[in-house]
């Protein structure tokens, strides 16, 4: 038996599971899945500095920055007050690879002994049979929320970034993606939304009441952010960078989270293909795969069909830009996906961009950090600064490395509208040489 609480079946109706924050609109979603499952979950928003001050009480402070949050905030909750520690459980993501995000399950119940909530069952969401004993029992039903939260999640994020900089009424686009999501969560309690037909209507639904939003176009620096996952989605992780950014009057690009779980699928097929291993389980990956790029064509598709907005790259299209710049071997952490999302970012036109990283984390100080120059050697234009996160470095510090990026950007934005307004109409007649 293990030496620490197992999650019971009969837990689920007595327990409350806390998770922690990373995508707004993602997990709200997810919530409502898990609930209409018959789980009492609730997604965590405490954000303020005790977050970061319990992390370092209970997490050593060279182990990874999102682990030192993700456990910060969980115990935070629990010192709280606001929950009954004997009936809270904690649920914790693990994605099976080779970086330290697949040991915070161990941190974690660690930190809760020394805290005093030993008696707190945590379990883990993965799909690679890690923590088989306290693994969230995933029904069908409940998957297919899941892929269909991911997909919607990431067409109102997508939608959102694209609209918000420029609606006529402030907040607007916030209020149509609450819309949306208590829309999507009454269908997924009916139990629609989820197959290709209904995916394909509520695909093409959102992306017109988002083109149907008033909104005023004028020329603003675009910024994409990729780095580590969670440091790269979560406000918590990266400072409210998006917020920052918006303040700054700037287009945000954030690559979509289908994007990591299908490069999660395409590594076990490239495991398989570079050390061996069941030919069967290759086989599934790339049906996997096929399966996913089905119901993302659908999303890109529906985008396409609205003026003024743009559509993700498809995942074929991200695994085309790490060739000849990475090779797909590179798979800790974010591993090739992070050269490959600054790339697609490059080759639609957006070429400022901030990498966001622990400070620490090795996989992305490679793939993101040290691919610049050999990025910048094919997009001269490229326009990147890699941000550290952690503990002991300053929001201000960050801020101002951010503000020496974008002062670049809007010189270039400057001088491109200066051009769009007066085009040359002739160009100048070079001298003949007798």
């Amino acid at each position: 038996m293990p030496d620490y609480p197992i999650f019971t079946e009969q837990m689920k109706k007595t327990h409350t599971i806390l998770i922690p924050q990373m995508l707004p609109i993602h997990f709200a979603l997810l919530e409502q899945a898990m609930l209409q499952a018959g789980y009492k979950v609730k997604v965590l928003d405490n954000d303020s500095p005790s977050v970061v001050s319990t992390g370092l009480k209970y997490v050593h402070n060279d182990t990874c920055y999102p682990a030192l949050l993700v456990i910060g905030q969980m115990i935070d909750a629990l010192n709280s007050g606001k929950y009954d520690v004997d009936h809270t459980a904690l649920l914790i993501t693990q994605t099976g690879g080779g970086c330290r995000a697949s040991n915070y399950i161990f941190l974690l119940r660690k930190a809760l002994v020394k805290a005093g909530y030993g008696q707190v069952p945590v379990l883990s969401l993965n799909f690679s049979g890690l923590e088989k004993d306290s693994s969230l029992k995933l029904s069908l039903p409940l998957v297919r929320k899941v892929v269909a939260a991911v997909l919607y999640g990431d067409e109102l994020m997508l939608l959102a970034n694209q609209t918000r900089p420029y609606e006529d009424e402030k907040g607007a686009t916030d209020r149509l993606v609450a819309h949306w999501v208590q829309v999507l969560s009454r269908q997924f309690e009916e139990g629609k939304g989820v197959n290709k037909k209904q995916m394909a209507q509520n695909f093409l639904a959102i992306a017109q009441s988002f083109q149907d939003l008033p909104v005023t176009r004028v020329p603003r620096v675009k910024v994409g952010i990729v780095g580590e996952i969670y440091v790269k989605y979560s406000p918590l992780g990266n400072n409210q960078l998006e917020e920052f950014l918006a303040k700054e009057g700037c287009e945000v690009n954030v690559p979509g989270l289908l994007g990591f779980v299908l490069y999660c699928v395409a590594n076990t097929e490239e495991t398989i293909r570079l050390y061996g291993g069941s030919r069967l389980a290759q086989w599934g990956a790339h049906l996997l795969l096929g399966w996913f790029g089905k119901r993302e064509k659908l999303m890109i598709d529906a985008v396409k069909q609205c003026k003024n907005l743009t559509p993700s790259a498809p995942f074929t299209e991200t695994m085309r830009c790490s060739e000849g710049m990475i090779g797909r071997g590179n798979k800790m952490g974010e591993g090739w996906l992070l050269t490959a999302e600054m790339m697609e970012l490059e080759a639609h036109g957006v070429d400022n961009i901030v990498c966001a990283q622990p400070f620490g984390c090795l996989p992305n100080h490679i793939c993101g950090k040290g691919m610049m120059n050999k990025i910048r050697s094919v997009y001269p234009n490229a326009n990147i600064v890699a941000i550290d996160y952690d503990p002991s470095a300053t929001r201000v510090n960050q801020e101002n490395r951010i503000k020496l990026m974008l002062s670049v950007a809007r010189e270039r934005l400057l001088e491109q509208t200066e051009k769009n307004k007066h085009p040359t109409e002739q160009k100048t007649a070079q001298p003949v040489t007798v």
